[in-house]
């Protein structure tokens, strides 16, 4: 009888810790795959942009300079919206995957998307409708961005 009261607290002694280490190991894998997940539906939904982009071939937008002038009513208003988009989609992408300190994956994902927002920022046109484009977005994003379309074009 003793022998299994011995053996009762080395399961208690062990098996707590181990417990702890599983739940805490589980839930740190549930947030990565959060993350991934999150990041993969940002992913698409930039997919589909560019999709979009695509259909608009006549606005030169996957260009690095922006449509000659003239321009009608009608192209302008649509490269308006289409930059709302895209403003709207990298907003969504700061606010979830940004962060002043990051992990190396959690960095990589973030860089590839600063990578697409330096490359949009780079056309003149965007950055001249920037800061309309801006108006009423996450302040913080609207900084970094801003930065980013300053520094470097």
């Amino acid at each position: 009888m003793v022998w299994l009261e011995a053996l009762s607290y080395l399961v208690t002694i062990l098996g707590f810790p181990t417990a702890i280490y599983v739940i805490v190991r589980e839930e740190r894998l549930r947030r990565t795959n959060e993350v991934n997940e999150l990041h993969r539906n940002l992913s698409e939904e930039y997919d589909t942009f560019l999709r979009l982009v695509m259909d608009n071939s006549d606005l030169l937008l996957m260009s690095r300079s922006s449509l000659p002038e003239p321009i009608s009513e009608e192209q302008r208003e649509r490269t308006e919206i289409i930059f709302r988009m895209l403003v709207s989609l990298f907003e969504k992408a700061y606010i979830i995957l940004y962060a002043e300190k990051m992990d190396e994956p959690a960095r990589r994902r973030w860089l590839s998307w600063e990578d697409d927002m330096i490359e949009w920022c780079r056309r003149r046109d965007f950055r001249t409708a920037l800061p309309d484009l801006l108006e009423g977005e996450d302040p913080a994003f609207s900084a970094y961005i801003t930065h980013l379309a300053e520094t470097r074009t």
